[in-house]
């Protein structure tokens, strides 16, 4: 259980704090609502560039990292297609350190042409290295547009092409960070072993007098229902070759969320798990498989993938794959399986409760998603799943016409 307490500034900040008496750092989180899912398809990338701008300093602070290591301090970040998260973890005594850090670059960044040039060229580099040179480093990005004709999450969090980035004029940058870094799109939380009214009362010095600038932000495009199946099949020069499934499934808020990450953990979780055991250990199809959802906001993705051993065709494959799916289907599930993964994620949940980080990150998140009691019923709604409507979930998501299935193929691979 995370205790809270939390308060909206007259500039939109929203503002969560706990007090964790067991330890002696202090925890500060910043979530900004804006990830790829905010970007034109036109202009992608942007969110992940920022990542890591906001790192270059400030009018005020050249470096960002200097004072954060002065004040015994540890931080980073991360992007997704849904949000941007920085966080800080430093001695309570320091905490005011990293809530003037965050507030001045809130504000402040220094956006300059020299600046805005070097990361360009350093993300346009990632991209290169992680996706384009990599061995499998597309199948995510062919997945998402093949699954996706609409919605933003058609692209990853890297962006469709790094031409975007390198196109990206110090007008576009600066215009980004006024409409997305600012207060009323960020939740800010903090956790350490400090009274709650006074980390609030700190939050409001710092933050209270930033103004809350920038426009409307623009509505996310709905994605229409799939009424067939969809398919891609490329060569690749990889050593063997890959087939993913991938099935629309409901957003984070939905039961659907919980059933199918609960579905995933029933085929992939771990491995003494149906996929590993199955299809990898008795049948030997797969050198590796696995299963999993996207835990998107908007309406996600299941799915299922292997990649094949030499003497596998790609047909046995996909009709293992799909053979897997049907057994979930026919409610071929254990109370056993159901309780082993019910027990699992209940684990999980509490010992992220342990780490001081995972609290702040996860004020944050809950805050994001509308509804912040989820962050003490999850467990619960876990618990209450059932077999039949892991069954229902399944028979609704994992048909034909909902599916997009990926051919990554091998070159020269002998079908």
């Amino acid at each position: 259980m995370i205790k809270y307490k939390e308060k909206r500034l007259a500039n939109g900040l929203q503002i969560l704090v706990n007090r964790d008496r067991s330890s002696k750092l202090a925890a500060v989180n910043i979530l900004y609502k804006v990830g790829a899912r905010n970007e034109s398809e036109t202009k992608t990338g942007f969110a992940h560039l920022f990542e890591h701008l906001m790192f270059r300093g400030t009018h005020n602070v050249p470096d960002f990292d200097i004072p954060v290591q002065m004040a015994c301090g540890e931080n980073n970040a991360f992007t997704n297609n849904d949000y941007t998260d920085f966080y800080i973890t430093l001695p309570k005594e320091n905490l005011s350190t990293a809530l003037w850090l965050e507030s001045d670059r809130m504000r402040n960044l220094n956006i300059s042409e020299e600046v805005c040039d070097t990361e360009k060229h350093v993300v346009i580099e990632e991209f290169k290295q992680r996706y384009l040179n990599q061995p499998y480093g597309d199948e995510l990005l062919l997945l998402r547009d093949l699954c996706y004709k609409r919605h933003p999450y058609r692209w990853a969090t890297i962006g469709i092409t790094p031409e975007h980035i390198e196109r990206a004029t110090i007008d576009d940058v600066r215009s980004f960070y006024d409409l997305h870094y600012r207060p009323s799109q960020a939740i800010l939380a903090i956790s350490a072993d400090i009274d709650e009214d006074e980390m609030i009362a700190l939050a409001e010095e710092y933050f209270a007098d930033i103004e809350d600038m920038g426009g409307e932000i623009a509505p996310i495009p709905t994605e229409p229902e799939q009424t067939e199946p969809r398919r891609l099949e490329v060569e690749r020069d990889v050593p063997a070759t890959d087939i993913q499934v991938a099935f629309h499934m409901g957003d984070r808020d939905s039961r659907d969320f919980f059933l199918g990450d609960l579905t995933s953990d029933l085929l992939a979780g771990g491995e003494s798990s149906r996929l590993v055991n199955r299809l990898i250990k008795e049948r030997g199809l797969f050198s590796s498989v696995n299963a999993y959802i996207t835990g998107s906001l908007d309406a996600g993705l299941f799915i299922i993938k292997g990649r094949l051993m030499p003497e596998t065709t790609e047909q046995e494959a996909e009709e293992a794959l799909w053979g897997e799916l049907r057994d979930i289907i026919e409610g071929n599930i254990s109370e056993y399986e159901m309780e082993k993964v019910k027990n699992k994620f209940e684990a999980n949940m509490l010992m992220g409760e342990i780490n001081i980080m995972n609290k702040a990150l996860n004020l944050s998140f809950y805050k994001m998603l509308g509804d912040i009691t989820l962050i003490n019923r999850e467990a619960e709604i876990y618990r209450s799943l059932t077999r039949d409507e892991v069954m229902d979930f399944a028979r609704r998501c994992f048909t034909e016409n909902n599916s997009s299935t990926l051919i990554y193929r091998a070159k020269e691979s002998i079908q």
